[in-house]
């Protein structure tokens, strides 16, 4: 097994790749990316991720410096180079360097960095059991602009977060909003499940349209069940009767526990174990292997 790095298509030991001091992406997290796995060794739902990095940086006026083709293709390549079972790769794309300030025509050259290294999931438990959660009251840094919805690379509201989270015992922080809408997690979207509805923020409040999200409610259509595009109020989280996290790394992981208050019963709930389930066979659809619950 074995770490990759690859930046501007150029690939080589993780030691001897250097990014500048004076790279916007390092000095004003002015910079874009995409978190993805694979399932069988093939990357998952790549055309879609490659697809919301372009719409990330034209939100943020960044150029692509190649097309999304050769993008795919040096991903595809750095995950060749890896060897490894199954892969966690990161895809950023900075504004460049260029002089100090805050003008981004200061900015040379778009930059593009690619990192690959082994894939670690979650322990099953976390899918048996569940995981506990903190809410969090954050305004994040894109939050009515026009990147609202761009997966950019500041992370700061979500770093500082996760050390609420951590310091409370909790995998992960939900972000509450100004309006006390529970909107997404600090690198998750978030679903509840109210009387058989499942009910997930709209794209429209700004949240990230997660890849997996998007999954989730193919599956949940292919289901029959009921959705409700809605941004709850955090009462409304702790008394639904599941509560459960996507992510690209993760899948679904249900949530038990909220700000130490027991959900429902305090176990993973059926909803949760179906869409799990179908999401899991609909990447088994799309030859994607994978192990079952």
């Amino acid at each position: 097994m074995s770490v990759v790095v690859m930046i501007d298509g150029r690939m080589c030991l993780p030691a001897e790749q250097v990014v500048s001091v004076f790279d916007r992406g390092f000095l004003y997290g002015d910079s874009v990316f995409e978190t993805l796995r694979t399932y069988g060794g093939v990357p998952f739902q790549l055309d879609e991720h490659l697809a919301r990095l372009k719409e990330s940086a034209e939100r943020v006026y960044i150029p692509l410096p190649v097309s999304l083709a050769e993008l795919g293709a040096e991903l595809l390549g750095a995950v060749a180079a890896g060897g490894n079972a199954e892969s966690y790769m990161r895809l950023m794309l900075t504004r460049g360097q260029g002089a100090l300030g805050l003008d981004p025509r200061l900015a040379e050259q778009p930059r593009r960095v690619i990192l690959v290294q082994p894939l670690q999931v979650p322990p099953e438990h976390y899918y048996s059991r569940g995981v506990k959660a903190i809410s969090y009251r954050a305004e994040r840094s894109v939050d009515a602009t026009s990147a609202a919805g761009a997966k950019v690379g500041n992370y700061l509201v979500s770093v500082l977060a996760m050390r609420e989270a951590g310091a409370a015992g909790a995998v992960e922080a939900l972000i509450v909003d100004r309006g006390g809408r529970l909107i997404e997690g600090a690198s998750s979207n978030v679903f509840l499940v109210k009387r058989g509805r499942l009910v997930t923020a709209p794209v429209e409040a700004g949240i990230l349209p997660g890849i997996t999200r998007a999954e989730v409610l193919a599956v949940a259509g292919e289901q029959g069940i009921a959705i409700d595009l809605a941004a709850p109020d955090l009462d409304a989280a702790y008394a639904a009767d599941e509560l459960f996290i996507t992510s690209s790394i993760r899948e679904l992981v249900p949530i038990v526990n909220l700000d130490d208050r027991v959900l429902s019963d305090g176990q993973p709930g059926p909803m949760f174990r179906r869409l799990l389930s179908g999401f899991r066979e609909r990447v088994r659809r799309n030859s994607y292997p994978v192990v079952p619950l």
